[in-house]
């Protein structure tokens, strides 16, 4: 019913209530990563010493069917480095926009690709004025390029941390690598390698796999504790409200390493393959090493994948305490009338009637009681009791008098 009074206006009634509109939720703000900078130097200087390195094999094979070979063997080294310097490039440049308050997707995707392919340009400007001429020589003067364009546009990616955590852990990698080959002899000798050739392939194949343990564990180590240290650096100085770290991000950290190296393999293959079948089609020895060498990197690539990311989430997890700790509540069952209510007295939730009933009686009290000895006066309904049951009638005024 509709009614009209004066200031006032009618209105009706809705038939459903309006239902309140769910708030809406920000984007959590990108964080620049710490470090980045070293870690862009640190990527320039590997990809220079592995060009440096193939130029010096390519350069000193003199023949061209030698040349061919040094090529194909310096060009998944090449193509890895420049994957990662890429990367650490473009994650430089995201930092400075996230500095400057860009944080739009289209220009800061702009940006990563822009440093890839200058990234490519300096490499494969570079491999192709000083290692000379010759079809396998462009191969992985372009290659190199394409490798740093992917890298670039993998370091644009929002979660920065864990980009430069991946950038960290593959220069580990790589120094690994390093210092298992300047050792190579040694440990070759320690597993049995001699004059026969079955002896040194047997040596070779557990030194690969001693590189992809060592290799793994120093992924998945380095990408932990990179995102441990750097992670609450950018948390602390950051003015908004940072999510914390979940373990998919330590996961993807800890796998970054084996995933770049799958992805130069897929590289070196497809752009690549020009100078592999060039350097298969020289002899049946060196059709059969490129199979064996290929096959090896791939059984690399994938035990530094597992093995990193399996470290990387062992060591998230030995972090992790039980929720007693991390809550302030002690071990022990749960009362289910206190949940909820922090803070609540233990006292509380004890029951009133388990109390000894005596206990009331015995206290003394100092207001007068009636005795059981006072005379009720003729005619009054009054008994002993304050108040009359709810359910007996009131008695009619002089009824029956």
């Amino acid at each position: 019913m509709m009614t009209k009074e004066s200031g006032t206006t009618a209105t009706s009634a809705p038939d459903q209530p309006v239902e309140p509109e769910a708030p809406v939720t920000a984007a959590p703000p990108l964080v620049p990563a710490p470090g980045a900078l070293v870690l862009a130097l640190l990527a320039l200087g590997w990809l220079a010493a592995m060009l440096w390195s193939a130029k010096a094999e390519i350069s000193s094979s003199g023949i061209t069917s030698m040349a061919i070979t040094s090529a194909a063997y310096a060009l998944p080294g090449v193509i890895s480095a420049s994957l990662v310097c890429g990367a650490a490039v473009s994650l430089v440049l995201g930092n400075l926009m996230t500095r400057l308050g860009i944080w739009r997707s289209t220009p800061r995707f702009l940006v990563s690709l822009v440093a890839g392919l200058a990234t490519g340009f300096l490499s494969a400007l570079v491999v192709t004025l000083s290692y000379g001429e010759g079809s396998a020589i462009m191969v992985l003067a372009g290659t190199t390029a394409a490798a740093a364009t992917v890298g670039g546009i993998a370091g644009g990616l929002r979660n920065t941390l864990v980009v430069a955590a991946v950038v960290a852990a593959g220069l580990a990698v790589f120094a690994v690598g390093f210092a298992l080959s300047y050792f190579q002899d040694p440990v070759l000798n320690l597993y049995g390698s001699g004059d026969t050739q079955a002896s040194q392939l047997t040596a070779f194949r557990w030194f690969s796999r001693t590189s992809s343990l060592a290799s793994g564990l120093a992924a998945g180590l380095l990408a932990f504790g990179y995102l441990r240290v750097a992670g609450r650096r950018a948390v602390e100085r950051a003015t908004d409200t940072v999510p914390s770290l979940r373990w998919p991000a330590y996961l993807i950290a800890g796998a970054g390493p084996g995933l770049l190296l799958l992805a130069a393999e897929v590289l070196t293959r497809t752009a690549g393959a020009e100078v592999l079948r060039l350097a298969g089609a020289l002899s049946e020895a060196d059709r059969a090493a490129q199979s064996l060498l290929g096959g090896s990197r791939i059984n690399h690539a994938l035990l530094v994948l597992f093995l990193g990311s399996l470290t990387a989430i062992i060591a998230f997890g030995r972090t992790l305490r039980p929720a007693e700790e991390s809550t302030g509540t002690p071990p022990g069952p749960r009362d289910a009338d206190r949940d909820g209510s922090e803070g609540a007295d233990p006292a509380d939730g004890i029951d009133d009637a388990a109390k000894d009933p005596t206990d009331k009686a015995a206290e003394p009290t100092d207001e007068p009681t009636a005795t059981t000895d006072e005379a009720t006066a003729p005619g009054d309904d009054r008994t002993g009791d304050d108040h009359q049951p709810a359910d007996r009638p009131e008695p009619v005024g002089k009824a029956g008098r």
